[in-house]
């Protein structure tokens, strides 16, 4: 299966609607989807094809319920969630309430992480990556990615 890889800049339109990368267009196609599973976490929002989505509804139920993190977990991060299809024109339509969560208004980044992609507003973004070159320079934080070989 193809995973989604790269980051791509875009720009919502007046209705809420970006455009797919062909690259990530590819991977959805592959699945045989016609729509993503949209939610919210970490400030941005992460998209998933609907068998990636499936698999992680199942480990989620597998779960206890008697966890109050768990419950409240699965109460915003499945309960915030939008099946939202792309159109002939590759577009995806962003509901109004993530977009309100994520601070999408104009300028988005549409960033990999290999079974999903998160959709970040630009300026977020551009925190989160200069955050993330600093904590890398912490010893935990490097100790943290030495297994992978980096």
């Amino acid at each position: 299966m193809k995973k989604f890889r790269g980051n791509y800049y875009h720009t919502l339109d007046q209705k809420g609607r970006f455009t797919l990368p062909s690259e990530f267009k590819e991977v959805l196609l592959e699945s045989a989807a016609a729509s993503v599973m949209i939610t919210r976490m970490d400030g941005c929002l992460f998209a998933y094809p609907l068998e990636e989505w499936e698999e992680i509804e199942n480990r989620i139920l597998s779960l206890p319920t008697t966890s109050e993190t768990i419950r409240r977990f699965r109460r915003i991060f499945v309960g915030g969630a939008f099946e939202c299809p792309f159109d002939k024109q590759g577009r995806i339509l962003v509901p109004p309430p993530l977009r309100e969560y994520a601070g999408l208004d104009r300028d988005i980044v549409l960033v990999s992480a290999v079974s999903h992609f998160e959709i970040w507003s630009k300026s977020r973004w551009e925190n989160e990556f200069l955050s993330w070159e600093e904590e890398l320079k912490q010893p935990q934080a490097r100790a943290d990615i030495a297994p992978i070989g980096l």
